[in-house]
């Protein structure tokens, strides 16, 4: 699995025209799924993804978490994370799992991600053609790969 990790001061999802999601101070995570991922990189992820302390504690250093803040989660798949572009200019993604594997997964981890945090998780919706807004706090945009964990 691969995220990037957002703060934001907040994100929405806008699909056909309609706000799907929106949240306030928290995260934006754009997810991708590959064939290969399974249960124990979403619980690795969430892990990692509720302790990283990238939010400013009262000397303006970035010493706290999301828990510790209470913000909010806005989950977006995102297949293209895993595009290869080694050959030619068109990417392709065969590396990203097809839906039998990546919708069951996906809603996993954002299941997982409200129980671990009891904070907020609102979605995309899986396979639509969705407009992201966000405003980028910092910027702190962070990638993690379950696949490279040291």
């Amino acid at each position: 699995m691969r995220v990037v990790i957002q703060r934001v001061t907040h994100a929405s999802v806008t699909i056909n025209g309609m706000v799907k999601s929106s949240i306030g101070n928290g995260f934006l995570l754009l997810l991708g799924i590959e064939e290969s991922d399974g249960h124990e990189d979403i619980d690795w992820l969430v892990k990692k993804i509720t302790n990283v302390r990238v939010f400013d504690d009262e000397k303006g250093i970035m010493n706290r978490s999301i828990m510790d803040v209470g913000g909010e989660f806005l989950v977006i798949s995102q297949f293209t994370l895993f595009a290869s572009y080694k050959k030619g200019n068109r990417p392709s993604w065969f590396r990203a799992a097809k839906h039998e594997i990546s919708i069951p997964l996906y809603n996993e981890f954002c299941d997982k991600l409200g129980l671990e945090s009891q904070l907020n998780v609102k979605t995309g919706e899986f396979g639509a053609e969705m407009k992201v807004e966000l405003l980028n706090d910092g910027p702190v945009t962070i990638c993690m790969d379950t696949k490279n964990k040291e």
